[in-house]
């Protein structure tokens, strides 16, 4: 149900600006909205795939913002408050706040930026030996409509498109996918994404360089794969 109609027939006051929304977890978990987002295409969802929503989804009610990032679709909801500024909620100030290296912060970060991710093979596989494998994965970006992929089996020297598998629809997962034949020696798999926007999801290194080491809770950097001659497979962040 949108939240919007919800609002309407409550009188909601035209001069609010924000929506605090609460939820009934133990740690009564609380987002600001900006009205904006409220009015346009936020939801209430109280079911899904024609059944109602399962407890670890956060029934009976769950906040629904598309393309927004996780946190903010708040769980188990059990209040929206209509609001002329934000609230400043521990949530939005000591976890979803980045202090930056200059000092400043970096509040209130909403849309899901640009990320992908191979998902085979990756982390805890093993591969048999050399030879050809599908290098698959998962991309997505909350601004808009993923436009390219592309993969690196050389740790960022080089990279090649992918295949984008279809539909591609905006603010949702797209399926990629690439044929790698593997020579048996050490290699480094990644993925990079580019959205419609013209945004690139960046490596880690530039990503700390610019926010810090105090923003882990919106990290959407390249994640590497290392590869072992013995067919093992690591995180390559960590290399």
């Amino acid at each position: 149900m949108p939240v919007s109609l919800l609002l309407r027939e409550c009188a909601v006051d035209p001069k609010a600006t924000w929506v605090l929304a609460e939820g009934a977890d133990a740690c009564k978990m609380t987002r600001s909205i900006p009205m904006r987002k409220v009015m346009d295409d936020a939801l209430v969802a109280y079911a899904q795939n024609g059944e109602p929503l399962r407890p670890e989804q956060g029934y009976p009610l769950r906040l629904l913002l598309p393309g927004w990032e996780g946190n903010a679709n708040v769980k188990w909801l059990r209040r929206l408050e209509a609001m002329d500024q934000p609230a400043m909620s521990r949530e939005e100030t000591s976890k979803y706040t980045d202090l930056m290296p200059d000092g400043t912060a970096r509040q209130f970060t909403f849309d899901m930026e640009a990320k992908s991710i191979i998902t085979r093979p990756s982390g805890g596989d093993t591969l048999a030996g050399p030879g050809l494998y599908e290098i698959t994965g998962l991309a997505w970006s909350g601004r808009g409509t993923i436009a390219r992929v592309e993969i690196t089996v050389d740790g960022g020297a080089t990279w090649t498109p992918a295949e984008l598998q279809m539909p591609v629809l905006p603010r949702a997962h797209t399926r990629f996918r690439r044929p790698w034949r593997w020579d048996g020696g050490d290699a480094m798999l990644a993925s990079r994404c580019i959205d419609d926007t013209g945004y690139t999801q960046p490596a880690l290194a530039d990503l700390v360089r610019i926010r810090g080491t105090n923003s882990m809770y919106h990290n959407n950097g390249i994640q590497m794969w290392k590869v072992a001659a013995d067919g093992t497979i690591t995180n390559g962040n960590r290399a």
